[in-house]
């Protein structure tokens, strides 16, 4: 018997007082659905998603969720100011004795639930809103861009959760790696209407140039068949004009359907200008350390990045990314060590803070106010490379119509602020490019276009990403921050240090060693032997398992934790009983996943 859907909507359409976003759109989501959204920045996607929770009415058609259904939207900027503590929001509407989801929640998001509201980042509020979300459990989970401002082993978490949990989910994101990973089927919004195919983010590109080389062929065909009307027209209407009225009409008709159809947005015509050459070596530290008061950030680090270096720096968040970039680039100075930097440096930097924008100043005021692209006693131009250019000529180059360009950046999205610093970046002449988490919010699209500009690019390149696909595709060198002050570097973007490292395979957030078991890289060995005897899906489960057991067991010690207060029963009787049920119910799937394990391991060994 065929299950209701979770959410349907039917011929939804919505306008903000110009052009449709949505015209007659219809979407089903049924129970256990993995479903990625894709489309390019402005396209609507978070309008879209907003609509599925109800947060947006629609201007006509109908949003159906069943009764007992529950949908959860993780929001983009939460409003905290009725709560004091990042935990209370994030435990609010949770039934008594289940904060310990949020407790969980946290400590895989990495916040601390007891920060104050008023003191906490753009950051933890969001994993916050996050944490909120993963606690509640809802029918069905709206994450849009659910990895901004989470480092590569929340990432880890997040994707681990999300891929054992039987909740239906509908995620945006950029992350390519996250969503091949998870979803089972992609919608792809474009133009206005949404389009779904039932399988994973995979192919998704193959997919979506076919679509648009059969719109290239059919409207080839429908401009051939105008010309010929028209010629037909102009040749003979004057003969038969009582007869061939009908055909007028066709003609007309198909003329109507050709300016109807709304053509693609092309690609950002984003280009970068090295400039003048730096020397061959670009920057040499020598023992190099770091501590601020009793925090150790850099033991002794030493480095040579030469010119055409793409060096990536990858780790946690808080772990000294950043500071080591400043080090490298001479903005602030070490506690010891030497620093040696190149000649003939320019520098360009992408910060990932924004705080390069004025949130209430128009996208032409941004442009024109950067002393570094003013044109002295001109309004209306600035410096691209070295050549005056009109704002609105240079900001259509970057996608934005003339309109945006008289608008506040504060009503930009995410992804086209991030579109507006590359504007603001690729104007200038550079040859040593630093970017802090350029990535984030931009569409599949842009950071195609961005990758090849970087492969293409002259000068050297420092980066900061948690975007391991994006790390792959342009890094020729990861400086990994381990923690405790190490910074150790790999040849190669991310997949290579992962197996330099021996982690390939392992949990990204994963310790070191199973309690009680062997470490994670004498396991990764026994399973490579291990796989030969075996197919496919049970070599992908074998390589998978291990991961499962350890969050399991991590969770069970969280709950030990909880239980092991010996007041806890007669202060907090309810607490005490879910806890106790949900220990029982982790130790038995544990006991389940070890011996699923044990099983394909004894199978694989012959």
């Amino acid at each position: 018997m065929a299950r209701a859907p979770l959410l349907q909507l039917s011929g939804i359409s919505l306008t903000f007082g110009g052009d449709p976003i949505f015209d007659g759109l219809d979407l089903s989501v049924q129970p256990g659905d993995r479903l990625a959204l894709v489309g390019r920045n402005g396209s609507g996607k978070s309008t879209l998603m907003k609509l599925m929770a109800g947060l947006v009415e629609a201007d006509a058609g109908a949003r159906m969720v069943p009764p007992g259904v529950s949908v959860g939207y993780m929001e983009q900027d939460p409003d905290l100011s009725a709560y004091r503590t990042l935990g209370e929001y994030a435990a609010e509407g949770l039934e008594p004795g289940e904060e310990y989801r949020v407790e969980m929640a946290a400590e895989g998001l990495k916040f601390d639930p007891a920060t104050p509201v008023a003191t906490a980042s753009g950051g933890e509020r969001r994993r916050a809103a996050l944490a909120r979300l993963m606690a509640r459990a809802p029918e069905l989970m709206l994450l849009d861009e659910p990895t901004n401002h989470l480092d590569i082993e929340a990432i880890g978490w997040l994707e681990a959760q999300l891929a054992e949990t039987r909740t239906a989910f509908i995620l945006i994101s950029h992350d390519r790696a996250f969503l091949r990973a998870l979803a089972r089927a992609t919608l792809w919004l474009d133009r206005g209407a949404l389009r779904r195919r039932d399988q994973g983010f995979e192919g998704f590109e193959d997919w979506r140039e076919t679509v648009w080389a059969e719109e290239d062929q059919a409207r080839h065909k429908l401009d051939r068949k105008i010309k010929a009307e028209g010629r037909w027209a102009v040749e003979g209407i004057s003969a038969r004009r009582k007869r061939n009225q009908g055909r007028v009409r066709a003609l007309q008709d198909l003329r109507a359907e050709r300016s109807a159809q709304i053509r693609r947005q092309g690609t950002a015509a984003m280009a970068l200008d090295s400039g003048q050459k730096s020397g061959k070596l670009v920057v040499e530290v020598k023992d190099i350390s770091m501590a601020f008061g009793e925090k150790l950030i850099l033991r002794p680090f030493s480095i040579k990045v030469q010119r055409g270096d793409r060096v990536a720096f990858v780790g946690p968040n808080g772990v000294g990314k950043t500071t080591l970039l400043k080090l490298l680039t001479g903005a602030i100075e070490p506690d010891a060590g030497s620093v040696r930097l190149g000649t003939n440096l320019q520098l360009a930097v992408f910060d990932q803070a924004r705080a390069q924008l004025a949130p209430n100043a128009s996208l032409w005021e941004n442009l024109t106010n950067d002393p570094t692209m003013r044109v002295s006693g001109r309004s209306d131009q600035i410096m691209v490379r070295g050549v005056p250019k009109h704002v609105v000529g240079y900001l259509k180059d970057f996608l934005f119509d003339e309109a945006q360009a008289r608008a506040p950046v504060r009503a930009l999205s995410g992804g086209e602020k991030a579109r507006l610093l590359l504007a603001r970046l690729m104007a200038q002449e550079s040859n040593l490019l630093v970017l802090d988490e350029p990535t984030n919010d931009l569409d599949v699209e842009t950071l195609d276009l961005l990758q090849e500009i970087l492969g293409d690019y002259d000068g050297t390149v420092l980066l900061v990403s948690h975007d391991r696909d994006f790390i792959d595709r342009v890094a020729t060198t990861t400086i990994a921050m381990e923690g405790d002050g190490n910074a150790v570097v790999y040849a190669g973007g991310y997949s290579d240090y992962r197996t330099q490292r021996g982690l390939a395979g392992a949990p990204e957030a994963a310790p070191a060693s199973r309690s009680g078991g062997k470490p994670v890289s004498e396991r990764d060995q026994q399973l490579k032997k291990a796989a030969q005897g075996i197919n496919f899906t049970e070599k992908h489960r074998l390589e998978e398992l291990p991961g499962v057991i350890e969050r399991l067991e991590a969770e069970i010690g969280k709950l030990g934790q909880l239980l092991a207060d010996p007041e806890m029963f007669s202060r907090e009787p309810v607490k005490f009983k879910k806890a106790t049920e949900m220990m029982a119910e982790r130790q038995k799937v544990l006991a389940k996943a070890e011996e699923e394990w044990l099983a394909l391991e004894e199978k694989a060994a012959g």
